[in-house]
């Protein structure tokens, strides 16, 4: 890092020192007394390192350097070490970058083809560039991806870099424990080394589990977790840029720039409860004569969002989800789509959100649907979802999406004391949304048996 023919002109600074001091650290280099103090301050640990690590997990405040790092760590490994002796004809030692989404991951690839176009050394060694991908002559690889456990698998790992871990989402769900447990035997056949670089978030998933379990631990010689506010790692960023943070938002700024895990955070249901509200089969259910149907929408315009519908019964006590759906694309598109299925079962009148005013209403007006707006926000719509399925009066039909959605929604407490449910950032929640609307707004049984007493009938 300090070497100008290598990185030196990039992280030879001051800004970089902790840096430096952490991953000579982690590779069991020795530390001459200022290193030693900023890593032990860094790890919590008493004492020096005495040999490498195999896993380091940082979590570390916003605009720290961690994916200009992550880059470092990718071409460092991929092409300082030289594996071809354990590589089967074929076989290619591959560097795998993991990022949260797909513009992470394009930044990450950004980064690492600077730091290789930079030196002419390097670029020499290149000898296949892709979208994701740059191979080299030493039959390494370095490999940019996004989190999913299924797209991991198959691959012979010199390394992994986590970036965001702690925001790895999958339709609300967080993968990450998932992904590490299929990345694991990838990394065993070259001793590859496992390097997590993320922001805190809750108090719960693989950076959480690392954090509480090696943080401070002399004892742990296996896996290194350090933890770094903002400005120690990056010394260049404005002091009254995290001070202004603080004033407007303590609990926000305090994860993003103080690497603190916030605490006002919690899993909302439980994935058990939901398993057991889910019927085997099928996925939808007809509609059926005699049956009174309530549907819920939740509008969406385009993009990542998905433009939801959820029908539902009730038979006897318990509240039936017929079907949920989801589309992308055009919104009036979607809304044609969801009146023919909504005049399958004979309903006339959708419950929504105050999602894009008129709009909504006006549309479904073209096709004889009346819009109502409910009367609760998300927030309240699923504290009564919750109540429902606490009860056991709730049969959810046998969706991966909405049960993904459903587990990953939280609990988040404000200052004030007051709690909203929404996803988790980088997650989805727009079929629960549906599921827990039609839930929330269907006309109970009783209500019924008023409206009849109160009618006369």
């Amino acid at each position: 890092m300090t070497d100008p023919a290598l990185f030196g002109g990039v992280f030879g600074s001051d800004r970089f020192a902790a840096w430096r001091a952490l991953l000579a650290g982690f590779h069991g280099l020795a530390l001459d007394d200022g290193e030693a103090v900023t890593f032990n301050a860094l790890t919590g640990r008493q004492n020096a390192p005495q040999s490498a690590f195999d896993e380091l997990w940082l979590v570390m405040g916003r605009r720290g350097g961690k994916t200009h790092i992550s880059a470092l760590l990718a071409v460092f490994e991929a092409l300082f070490r030289d594996h071809r002796a354990k590589l089967s004809p074929g076989e290619v030692a591959t560097v795998l970058v993991i990022a949260a989404d797909r513009p992470q991951a394009r930044t990450a690839m950004r980064y690492v083809r600077g730091l290789i176009e930079g030196n002419p050394m390097f670029a020499k060694m290149l000898t296949r560039e892709t979208e994701t991908t740059l191979e080299f002559s030493n039959r390494a690889a370095i490999e940019i991806g996004t989190a999913s456990f299924r797209s991991v698998r198959g691959y012979t790992l010199a390394a992994v870099i986590a970036d965001e871990i702690a925001f790895w989402h999958s339709d609300g769900a967080n993968p990450d424990r998932e992904i590490i447990q299929a990345l694991r035997p990838a990394l065993a056949t070259l001793g590859g080394k496992l390097l997590a670089l993320s922001s805190p978030y809750a108090k719960r998933g693989a950076l959480w589990d690392a954090y509480r379990r090696s943080f401070a631990n002399d004892a742990e010689c296996r896996v290194l977790v350090a933890q770094a506010p903002t400005l120690t790692m990056n010394p260049s960023i404005a002091a009254d840029v995290v001070e202004r943070a603080l004033a407007n938002d303590p609990e926000a700024a305090r994860a993003e720039y103080l690497a603190e895990f916030r605490s006002g955070i919690a899993a909302f249901l439980d994935a058990e409860l939901l398993a057991g509200c889910m019927r085997p089969k099928p996925l939808e259910l007809p509609p059926s004569t005699g049956i009174t149907y309530h549907a819920f929408v939740d509008p969406a315009g385009g993009g990542a969002d998905e433009f939801t519908l959820s029908i539902a019964h009730r038979e006897n006590d318990e509240a039936v989800i017929d079907l949920v759906r989801g589309r992308r694309g055009s919104p009036a598109d979607a809304v044609a789509e969801f009146a023919g299925v909504l005049k399958g079962y004979g309903i006339k009148r959708v419950t929504g959100d105050r999602y894009a005013g008129r709009w909504p209403r006006d549309e479904f007006q073209k096709h004889s649907i009346a819009y109502e707006v409910a009367e609760l926000d998300r927030s309240g719509l699923y504290l009564e979802l919750l109540a429902a399925l606490n009860s056991g009066r709730v049969q959810l039909p046998p969706c991966e999406t909405v049960k993904r959605q459903l587990a990953g929604l939280e609990r988040r407490t404000s200052r004030t004391g007051r709690d909203a449910i929404d996803h988790a950032p980088g997650g989805h929640d727009d079929r629960a949304n549906a599921v827990a609307g039609a839930i929330a707004t269907m006309p109970r049984r009783h209500d019924k048996v008023q409206l009849i007493q109160l009618l006369g009938v």
